[in-house]
């Protein structure tokens, strides 16, 4: 077993850790999750650290803050300068490959990976910036509650259509590398767009829960007892112009639970070339997503909030060999995925900037320690100033300038129903929170920041899009001169060196 093992990550998009039996539900159809949970480490509380799509993978990738790096929102540009564990693997050796979703925004579109197989589905332009000086706009790329009432099956869908391609080129890239001459280990990031809504799938995943009781949400709450960011986020997706059935929020969960099922197969895809490219048994598989999904918990859909359904996410790493299967209780959030895989590889020597996680190593092993935290920022639509968060042991605490301050005991309260943050009894305990808050963040600089780059960007985007437009959505180039049977090379020797395992004389 070699001490620097390869590394697959499977990461799924707007996956709650409620949507899969590691996690407790009994709906979903998930054979190989179920399978790479029970013979892995199940990580019972990990959160992402900012429950957007670009700003939760700019943590993941680097292991920091959002405010740290100004990756605020949908449309903030992922600073070249910030190293991320691909940049880290890649320099001390490693074959770095990124296939599917990854809402890089700017020009620079690798950020350390050595080879980009697919473009994004989202752009790579400032056109999604939000405006908090402007909040009543509801711009027309919002989301909308026409995901959910129009839920149900597809033939085809643009998302089908991407994660297809996602797949199937990084499973070749698996070949790829095993018939290579290039025996470097390798971390491939392979990022689906699914179970993100819109809530819709191809019929045979719709069928697949066909007479099954899906599950309802378990928390209604009336809207003028919403908390001020929960109806915000009500009229950012136009939940009060659009209201939902129950009939059409039986059907998006429904759908969520069949996309749910595409993402598994699609992860007995890669799971299958692993086998077959004999590298199932040095591999460390991580499965992970960017962020939650309400679907219609407390009233509310998609992400953008730190309620448990929108910001708890799973984490299962796979490696049998190396790590005994259990599960871990203590808290830890995408920002520990940089220095755990730097641990595991050897990478560990020389970062270049501080880091805002720490290495899950030590609970790969089974070890029990004393980490317990998840630090959350969420700066973008929806919010009219910084909100954040800090997931301590069993209590929560949510904050925000303009907004009643939040705390919840999980433990007793694993649905958020009872705000403790007036309550005489916890009094102590909330100022301790608010203090922390104050040495952590400068609120009205952070406040201000944002939204100074939101005027920046809106300023940059109008302007690259008068006169001749130049995107900085990835190409990705293929080479047809290097594919298949051509004439620079003996046909014996392309197709000998083309097969996997190579050509071998069976002796009569």
């Amino acid at each position: 077993m070699s001490d620097r093992p390869n590394f697959l990550i499977l990461m799924a998009d707007q996956l709650t850790a409620r949507a899969l039996s590691a996690y407790g539900n009994r709906i979903s159809q998930t054979p190989h999750i179920d399978k790479l949970a029970a013979t892995g480490v199940v990580f019972e509380s990990f959160y992402c650290n900012s429950p957007l799509c670009a700003p939760s993978r700019f943590s993941f990738l680097s292991g920091r803050q959002v405010s740290a790096i100004g990756g605020y929102d949908n449309a903030a540009e992922f600073p070249s300068q910030i190293p991320t564990f691909a940049h880290y693997l890649r320099r001390s050796g490693y074959q770095t490959v990124l296939s599917g979703k990854m809402h890089f925004c700017g020009a620079d579109q690798l950020h350390g990976f050595e080879d980009r197989l697919t473009t994004d589905i989202y752009p790579a332009d400032f056109g999604w910036t939000p405006d908090w000086s402007n909040f009543e706009h509801r711009p027309s790329w919002y989301h909308t509650m026409e995901s959910v009432r129009q839920a149900g099956p597809s033939i085809r869908t643009n998302q089908i259509d991407f994660d297809d391609e996602v797949v199937y080129t990084a499973k070749q890239k698996l070949f790829d590398m095993a018939r290579s001459k290039d025996k470097r280990p390798f971390c491939m990031v392979v990022s689906m767009t699914h179970p993100h809504d819109p809530y819709v799938v191809p019929q045979n995943y719709w069928d697949r829960y066909a007479g099954v009781d899906i599950d309802m949400p378990r928390v209604t709450i009336p809207v003028d007892q919403l908390d001020p960011h929960s109806r915000r986020l009500r009229h950012v997706y136009g939940l009060d112009l659009q209201p939902v059935t129950q009939v059409q929020t039986r059907a998006a969960r429904r759908a969520y639970y069949g996309a749910v099922s595409y993402v598994d197969d699609q992860i007995g895809t890669m799971m299958g070339a692993l086998a077959d490219t004999g590298y199932v048994k040095d591999t460390v598989i991580l499965l992970l997503a960017d962020h939650g999904d309400m679907l219609g918990e407390r009233g509310l859909w998609y992400k953008m909030s730190f309620f448990e359904p929108a910001c708890r996410i799973p984490l299962i790493v796979n490696a049998p060999q190396r790590f005994p299967a259990h599960r871990v209780s203590g808290s830890a959030s995408l920002v520990d995925i940089l220095p755990t895989l730097c641990d595991l590889s050897g990478a560990t020597t020389g970062y270049a900037t501080s880091l805002d996680g720490v290495s899950l190593a030590r609970q790969l092993q089974g070890e029990t320690t004393s980490a317990d935290e998840v630090i959350g920022e969420y700066l973008a639509e929806g919010a009219i100033a910084p909100l954040v968060m800090i997931k301590r042991g069993r209590f929560k605490f949510i904050h925000s300038p303009v907004d009643p301050d939040q705390l919840y005991d999980l433990l007793e309260d694993p649905d958020e129903l009872h705000n403790l943050a007036q309550a005489a009894s916890y009094q102590g305990r909330t100022e301790e929170f608010l203090v922390e808050i104050s040495k952590r963040w400068d609120m009205p600089a952070l406040g201000a920041a944002v939204v100074a780059s939101q005027q920046r960007r809106q300023l940059v985007n109008d302007s690259l899009r008068t006169g001749r437009y130049t995107p900085w959505d990835f190409q990705p180039f293929r080479d047809a001169s290097r594919l298949y049977v051509r004439n620079d090379q003996e046909l014996g020797d392309f197709e000998a060196m083309a097969r996997f395992p190579l050509v071998r004389t069976v002796d009569t």
